[in-house]
């Protein structure tokens, strides 16, 4: 079969713009390749792929200035990337856009325990924060599940939890000040190292942005100093049902633990086969709660918590005796996903967050919609804060992504119906994008728009995320409509 002939036009241009951007930045730091781009094709949502035109990795924030004040002269759109963990689509590139790589900020710039705080660059892998300052007693709360591997800049652009997000808070909640650089090329500072900066929370405003206004280059995270004691309890329930009230009476009891997940079946048994954090295969639902603090608390408290589970109707019960049983609790947990990957071809990793009192329902509702699609899914979730994350597992090759994207869809939009939101930290990007109008009224929509617009007037920053209908900032006239559902079928599937 004969290929088309590469358009000689575009190949010059590319090659004119790869030459420019050299000259900013070391050679070796502007990708053209057709085969190394294939490694930036995608990102953690791998449905879609998608070579960008050119990739970029400046090593400092100056080049990183350099780069987007280029893109802005010349109108090239560009994509953030950090790490590529994104569950959305938020790092998707553009076949008319430049990456912009942050993988070479990778330095921790300065830990400063007399105040709590360490800066670091947008390329540290978030456990590296932690193990930095391990041996001081301090930690960073915040731990996504692929903290191994996403970076705090990826974090910040999300607004990333973790498994302690319940006590701890989200990423928000940890930061103490960023550097950004907007399209202009211009660097700017939101808060620093005190707690509270005056004037408008524009550091608030860029954490959770997903690249959409300005590009992270420092960020100054709150350290934690390690508490006295953490324990953990694994509960084994016969329903899912029963799990969820447990989650509710415990929260209602006052007692706000350190973290609070829940599995069910199909995530117990791949999570187990492939850790061996000893859970019980016999249960239906899984409920792991970590308490922490002084020791003579954290014991109270598990007395408590034992009861409360005991009362609805827990069949099996675990205390972690040593911190190097407690952490292999929490590895099968936290190796839910990959584990996962063992037993299906293909799957989604879904996002979206719920009022706790529902929880129950939403489980039995989306036992229906699995029966309904023909697809499975596995439930690995923060129940404390109800925040799910539904694994619908699918084959590919068998025809089932559109079944698949769907059947998310519809999980999206219950969450939505029951009083929740479309996402709690993995973003909107492009898998939520066309969503949003089941969440927000087009006037909601037009409002954030117009916040985008005071960063990014020409809309050349991460284009194609979050917003399903796109407007010129000048008149906001509409450019482009989306059909309000899932696919999307202007994207190139695997």
């Amino acid at each position: 079969m004969l290929m088309p002939a590469p358009d000689p036009n575009t190949l010059a241009q590319k090659a004119r713009l790869a030459a420019a951007l050299a000259e900013l930045l070391p050679p070796e730091s502007v990708i053209a390749d057709p085969v190394a781009l294939k490694a930036y094709e995608s990102d953690g949502l791998t449905a879609y792929r998608q070579a960008p035109l050119l990739v970029t990795l400046p090593r400092t924030t100056a080049e990183v200035s350099a780069v987007l004040k280029f893109c802005a002269a010349n109108q090239l759109k560009v994509v953030p990337r950090g790490a590529g963990t994104s569950l959305s689509g938020g790092a998707l590139p553009l076949a008319d856009g430049v990456v912009l790589g942050l993988g070479k900020l990778n330095r921790i710039l300065e830990i400063d325990l007399e105040n709590r705080c360490a800066v670091v660059q947008p390329g540290v892998q978030n456990l590296a924060i932690s193990n930095a300052v391990l041996a001081s007693g301090f930690y960073y709360a915040p731990d996504p599940s692929s903290q191994i591997a996403c970076t705090i800049g990826g974090n910040v652009a999300e607004n990333s939890g973790g498994v302690h997000c319940l006590k701890y808070g989200l990423t928000t909640n940890n930061l103490l000040g960023l550097e950004v650089v907007l399209i202009s090329g211009e660097v700017v500072r939101f808060g620093g190292k005190h707690l509270d900066a005056g004037g408008y929370d524009l550091m608030g405003i860029m954490t959770g942005s997903e690249g959409l206004l300005g590009v992270v280059t420092e960020v100054t995270v709150r350290l934690l100093k390690r508490p006295e004691t953490a324990r953990a309890l694994v509960a084994g329930f016969p329903s899912n049902e029963q799990a969820g009230a447990a989650v509710a009476a415990v929260i209602g009891a006052g007692i706000i633990p350190a973290g609070m997940e829940m599995m069910d079946r199909p995530a117990i048994h791949a999570a187990e086969d492939f850790v061996h954090a000893d859970y019980p295969l016999d249960a239906e639902a899984l409920l792991i709660v970590e308490l922490d603090g002084p020791g003579v608390e954290c014991n109270h408290l598990l007395n408590q918590v034992t009861e409360i589970v005991k009362a609805n109707g827990a069949t099996s019960l675990r205390v972690s005796e040593s911190e190097a049983e407690r952490l292999k609790i929490w590895a099968g947990r936290k190796a839910a996903f990959p584990a996962v990957g063992r037993i299906s071809p293909d799957y989604f990793c879904m996002d979206g967050t719920i009022p706790r009192r529902r929880l129950p329902e939403v489980l039995t509702r989306m036992a229906e919609l699995s029966k309904k699609y023909g697809l499975r899914v596995a439930n690995v979730f923060h129940a404390g804060d109800g925040n799910l994350h539904p694994l619908i597992l699918f084959d590919a090759n068998k025809g089932e992504l559109e079944s698949a994207e769907r059947f998310g869809a519809d999980i999206l939009k219950l969450c939505v119906e029951v009083g929740g939101v479309l996402t709690g930290e993995h973003g909107v990007g492009v898998e939520k994008r066309d969503l949003m109008p089941e969440m927000f009224s087009e006037v909601d929509l037009d409002q954030q728009q117009r916040l985008k617009c005071a960063f990014d007037p020409d809309g050349l920053l991460n284009p194609g995320k979050v917003f399903p209908t796109l407007h010129r900032c000048a008149e906001l006239g509409r450019m482009h409509v989306r059909g309000g559902a899932l696919p999307h079928p202007e994207l190139p599937r695997f």
